[in-house]
């Protein structure tokens, strides 16, 4: 809800935004073209594969993947992957829009996505290979970190508010925090394999709380702290830039004035009431 509207639970449908509706609609439309494509068109199965995530192919110069792999869902043999994503983002993200505004929304949505993604990377590379390949399958994809980092936004910037998920299950924000956090780790420890891999769900928490954790968030925050930080420095930089030009001036800086009677057998004063 936005700032201003009663934070009563409402068990209503949510009303999404135009930015969440052209998202939605956006990664429904491509699934459908990939499974009707793939399912009864005869398309190449490589086609679908040439835009997934790949570690490997990243690091070899195929940097769209990067940006592709977030758009695309299972398009044969389940429609789990593209409901559960569809869901998530349609029950806590029209909060989010009405709160952000649609043009920081969509911003939140692109950067978690990415750093969810370029985490798993950094993690699989840090990772022995026998490690990696348990917890990072060779092609990835999927919008699942985008609905962790929405969760954990959402958690974090109405608190103590709550939410009907699927119209009947009351979650506050605290329960709905330690419920993903315990979702993602007992995933990791059964090694459920999704499709976006068992690390960037993790890359995704971690951009909920980074990009989406209250107005400013904590990353503009520390960017705002870094660049007044550098304004000092080079406030400090210029005062002492002047002083030395005053020094090497050899320009003085004389009092002038007459305060009372005992100026006039001070040496140091200039003699005269004014002193241009």
């Amino acid at each position: 809800m936005a700032r201003g509207y009663p934070e009563s639970p409402s068990m209503g449908l949510p009303r999404p935004g135009r930015a969440l509706t052209a998202v939605l609609v956006g990664l429904l439309a491509i699934w459908l073209v990939f499974a009707v494509g793939i399912n009864w068109g005869g398309a190449p199965g490589a086609v679908f594969e040439a835009l997934c995530g790949s570690t490997a192919h990243i690091l070899q110069g195929e940097v769209w993947r990067l940006f592709t792999a977030p758009l695309l869902h299972v398009p044969s043999g389940t429609v789990g992957h593209i409901v559960f994503t569809l869901l998530g983002l349609y029950f806590l993200s029209p909060s989010l829009e009405r709160e952000w505004g649609p043009k920081r929304f969509l911003r939140f949505l692109a950067g978690s996505a990415i750093f969810a993604y370029v985490f798993q990377i950094l993690v699989e590379l840090v990772l022995p290979a026998t490690l990696g390949q348990k917890l990072v399958p060779s092609l990835w994809f999927g919008a699942g970190p985008v609905v962790s980092a929405v969760s954990i936004a959402w958690a974090l910037t109405f608190r103590g508010r709550t939410i009907h998920l699927m119209f009947v299950i009351p979650v506050t924000t605290r329960g709905l925090l330690i419920f993903v956090i315990l979702m993602n780790v007992m995933v990791l420890i059964a090694q459920v394999m999704a499709p976006e891999g068992l690390i960037a769900p993790f890359g995704g928490m971690l951009a909920g709380w980074l990009f989406g954790s209250g107005s400013p968030s904590p990353l503009r925050r520390a960017w705002l702290k870094l660049k007044l930080a550098q304004l000092d420095a080079e406030a400090r930089r210029e005062a002492d830039a002047r002083k030395k030009r005053v020094q090497r001036s050899g320009l003085q800086v004389l009092e002038g004035g007459r305060t009372g009677d005992s100026d006039e057998n001070d040496p140091k004063k200039p003699p005269g009431g004014w002193l241009n």
